[in-house]
């Protein structure tokens, strides 16, 4: 089969090189996955400069989130994981279409854990269904599990235009919320209203915390969605509302801001962080509860992952420098076998 390896630390675009390796054999508690689409995430950018907080030892094979079909299962493996989240459901078998987040997935096949799999909604394609993951768990579990979200409270989204602000959106809709997203262009604006959001603010054009305030009558956001840091989340605590809640997802901005306590105190709000990655060890029955969610959602028409550009196998490298770039809108996907 052929695989991507980084070969050496560097710029995406210079350090992948295109491989002819053996196909892997899944091992007991195992599945084979025939991928048929990687959706591009900034980790990949991270792994291939050897910036990610995991650094698998060189050479190997870049990309953590796919869509595929399963083609066989290991020995002594009685289940693929339940077909709707579902326990009681019949497990997923061979030609079942899935998606899982895994290291070493930019390749024609994958073997991963049959626990770390979970079933395609049927509304969606392979190139939509890539980007389900990654996205849509971060924000769900941001906006539901974190920040308790009600319906009918003000959500502030940044950078709502990229896969994991505009699965925010689209949920925060779904639930209820009334929707404001910031965005870096002009350019980005139009997506997020096509997301749902009721207003969008343009970041550099207009000050959203006051924009924010204004828009609530003074009363400020009750939850904030915040994955860019910065004076993004600076900002955010002019325009937090009473019992309001900071999301922190991470740091796109490039800069770490500071908590401050007495702030917090005197304003009433919590700031409440995110690392997603933890449930699939700490909590997996969580994550099996949330794409069971999920998928009902998507299949009711509620939520479709933003696709901002499909590229073939062969183009991955620049496609995930384009998304180092920081020009790209919702999900670029990379489609690797028809």
């Amino acid at each position: 089969m052929r695989a991507w390896l980084v070969t050496r630390t560097g710029e995406p675009s210079e350090v992948l090189e295109l491989h002819d390796v053996p196909v892997p054999t899944p091992g007991p508690g195992e599945v084979l996955v025939r991928v048929r689409a990687v959706a591009v995430n900034f980790p990949d950018v991270l792994l291939a400069r050897g910036e990610y907080q995991v650094r698998p030892e060189l050479p190997f094979t870049p990309g953590i989130e796919l869509s595929g079909e399963i083609v066989a299962i290991g020995p002594a493996t009685d289940a693929a994981g339940p077909s709707d989240g579902d326990p009681d459901e019949a497990a997923l078998g061979v030609g079942d279409r899935v998606v899982a987040t895994k290291i070493g997935v930019l390749a024609e096949y994958a073997v991963l854990a049959a626990s770390d799999v979970h079933p395609t909604p049927h509304s969606l394609d392979d190139v939509q269904a890539a980007g389900l993951m990654i996205a849509y768990q971060t924000a769900w579990f941001a906006l539901h599990r974190r920040a308790q979200l009600q319906a009918g409270e003000t959500v502030l989204v940044h950078a709502a235009a990229g896969g994991v602000g505009s699965a925010a959106v689209q949920l925060a809709v779904a639930a209820g919320a009334r929707v404001i997203g910031v965005v870096g262009s002009a350019a980005k604006a139009d997506v997020v209203r096509d997301a749902g959001a009721e207003l969008v603010i343009v970041r550099g054009e207009q000050d959203f915390a006051a924009v924010v305030n204004e828009a609530t009558e003074g009363r400020g956001a009750d939850v904030v969605f915040d994955p860019v840091g910065g004076e993004s989340f600076e900002r955010s605590t002019k325009c937090i509302a009473f019992e309001g809640r900071i999301v922190v997802i991470g740091f796109a901005g490039g800069t770490v801001p500071t908590v401050r306590a007495n702030h917090a105190l005197v304003k009433n709000y919590g700031v409440l962080g995110l690392h997603w990655g933890l449930y699939p060890t700490k909590n997996p029955a969580l994550v099996a509860e949330a794409h069971a969610e999920l998928v009902r959602l998507a299949d009711a028409g509620a939520i479709a992952p933003l696709v901002g550009g499909v590229v073939e196998f062969e183009d991955a490298p620049a496609a995930i420098q384009q998304l180092a770039g920081g020009a790209t809108v919702g999900r670029l996907v990379v489609r690797v076998t028809p």
